[in-house]
């Protein structure tokens, strides 16, 4: 379902249509990009896709909807650096009623009744794909309407999504589950139906939003069982490392193959096991990230932490993007290609930060 030839994915860039994106990106069947699983793993960045699209000829006001999509990416990004590891607690107020820290499991079994949600977990699966409009109905099902702590569930999403990005999915959840918002989100059956074209009626959320509100957990979401997984990496392998060049870092958050590619370097795909134990992933998410590596020249893989590798190789000078999870790397840090590189730190709201980033769509 998602090449991963660089050629191929810059080609997708090309293929979008901004303004239908803008007018159906909420339906199943809407313009939607397909690109986040490129964005989260660093591969291309949401500045170089404003770029290509702007380019074009398109005018900032006529596809506002779909840059304000992308910085949204960028947003919860910086989100991840300020609130650091707090980005795992409820964070503007906490998420009430909880009746459970688990996963109701027949989310994980796809099994809920809701026709919609249950085919999308399905094909969330099979493919590593869930349409982000079904994200939401999918969070609320859990923390609203089935009244889970958004955490747990956040993390059985993120496990088996090709587009697997921390900030986005945990600050996603807390937005629905309204611990980072200010109300939470609800879709009841007619919502989904008009969406995603289903006709369904007698669910659980077959209800006007009132009653929604009002409305005791259902039945198919009362038992809950703690979702726990791991990541299988691929073998460790021994590196080929030439003492006289720098060495260059590529992770799960990093597979830019244009990265100063002109540089002869030592490239390593880090793969660090304490890092996937905290954020686990499917093994079609590491088939996925071990096919794109393949876009970098002369890529090896290391499976082992960043200080092993860094105190075997001493005398090389590393490289590195920033990102949040790599706080502990050691070398020259290289700045990520940000949207809007003049704005930084956290803002409070979207809404502020947006606000901020229009000054300087010019310099797209």
């Amino acid at each position: 379902m998602f090449v991963t030839n660089y050629i191929d994915i810059i080609k997708l860039i090309d293929n979008i249509d901004p303004i239908k994106y803008g007018k159906t990106r909420n339906y199943s069947n809407g313009a939607v990009t397909k690109l986040s699983p490129y964005i989260s793993r660093g591969v291309i960045s949401t500045r170089k896709v404003a770029k290509v699209i702007l380019n074009k000829g398109y005018k900032p006001h006529e596809i506002l909807i779909f840059l304000k999509e992308l910085a949204w990416r960028d947003y919860f990004q910086m989100g991840w650096i300020h609130f650091k590891e707090k980005i795992n607690e409820d964070i503007k107020q906490t998420q009430t009623p909880v009746s459970n820290h688990e996963t109701p499991e027949n989310i994980v079994l796809a099994n809920t009744g809701i026709t919609a949600i249950d085919t999308s977990i399905e094909n969330l699966y099979e493919t590593g794909y869930m349409h982000n409009h079904m994200r939401m109905y999918v969070s609320s099902v859990c923390c609203n309407i089935g009244k889970s702590h958004w955490l747990n569930p956040a993390q059985w999403m993120y496990y088996h999504l090709l587009d697997a990005d921390w900030a986005s999915n945990a600050l996603s959840w807390q937005w629905v589950a309204g611990s980072f918002s200010n109300k939470k989100y609800y879709a009841n059956q007619e919502n989904i139906n008009k969406y995603f074209y289903t006709d369904q009626s007698k669910s659980f959320l077959d209800k006007e939003y009132d009653e929604l509100y009002q409305s005791e957990i259902p039945e198919q979401l009362k038992t809950t069982s703690l979702f726990k997984a791991e990541t299988n990496l691929p073998p460790h392998e021994c590196l080929n490392v030439e003492s006289q060049l720098p060495v260059y870092i590529y992770n799960f958050y990093n597979l830019d193959p244009e990265w100063d590619k002109h540089v002869k370097a030592n490239r390593v795909l880090l793969l660090e096991p304490s890092f996937f134990e905290k954020y686990p992933v499917c093994d079609n998410t590491i088939k996925f990230i071990t096919e794109l590596s393949k876009n970098i020249k002369g890529l090896e893989i290391y499976v082992g932490e960043f200080d092993e590798l860094f105190g075997k190789y001493i005398d090389n000078t590393f490289h590195y993007k920033e990102h949040p999870a790599n706080q502990h790397y050691k070398g020259i840090e290289h700045k990520r290609d940000w949207m809007f590189s003049e704005v930084t730190g956290y803002y409070p709201s979207f809404f502020n930060y947006w606000k901020k980033c229009e000054k300087y769509l010019k310099n797209l």
